[in-house]
């Protein structure tokens, strides 16, 4: 399902209790995905992290109000980064599958944020995820922390009245529904797809047998 602006401004708000939509995270598939394909950067361009001659790369379909997706970023993502990404073992890419018009406003709002910004952007928004999605204002919640990103009031509307932007983050979702995402997180390691928040155990036992 593509969404429009008029559901990212206005349909915010009755979605203000979304945190966990999504389906319940199934087991790792055995199924693979051509590399090739699956590295082509959308009209958007990735948003990566990590080397870019790494052995290994991640990327991970996520929504920022998925709380299964804020469980693995406050839970393994910390690890992940220190023990695979900061050592140049593995590439991780962030890709957009917003369940809802709230988490397309958010990830609006972290490429809006500016170069180098959204990353930092993304893990705010699940940082405090329950503080912008279970409250009655939630566009205003989403104001006041982009704020602290440097947004003002007018850069905060240009942004989300977009619809280049819109567009394009409709386009990564829809790409990745063609890669068979259907739930978040989902995650292709070097083509293999991995679903569901798994633990930094559950990564090494993945990542291991491909490193050299």
């Amino acid at each position: 399902m593509r969404l429009t602006r008029r559901e990212v401004i206005g349909g915010a708000v009755a979605l203000s209790a979304v945190a966990g939509f999504g389906l319940a995270p199934l087991p790792a598939w055995a199924q693979t995905v051509d590399m090739a394909a699956l590295t082509e950067a959308g009209p958007l361009g990735d948003e990566a992290i990590g080397s870019a001659d790494a052995p290994v790369t991640i990327i991970e379909y996520a929504s920022l109000t998925c709380g299964h997706c804020a469980a693995f970023h406050m839970q393994t993502y910390p690890a992940l980064k220190e023990k695979y990404i900061d050592t140049g073992k593995v590439r991780f890419i962030m890709r957009e599958f917003p369940l809802d018009p709230l988490a397309a406003a958010a990830f609006m709002l972290s490429r809006c944020a500016g170069d180098g910004k959204y990353f930092g952007m993304v893990d705010l928004f699940f940082e405090k995820q329950a503080d912008w999605t279970r409250t009655d204002d939630p566009v205003a919640a989403l104001l006041n922390l982009s704020k602290q990103a440097g947004f003002t009031q007018e850069s905060f509307e240009a942004c989300l009245t977009n619809q280049e932007l819109l567009d394009g983050v409709n386009g990564v979702k829809d790409r990745g529904a063609q890669f068979g995402v259907d739930s978040t997180p989902t995650f292709f390691v070097n083509g293999q797809v991995v679903r569901g928040a798994k633990t930094i155990g559950e990564f090494d036992a993945i990542l291991e047998p491909m490193l050299p």
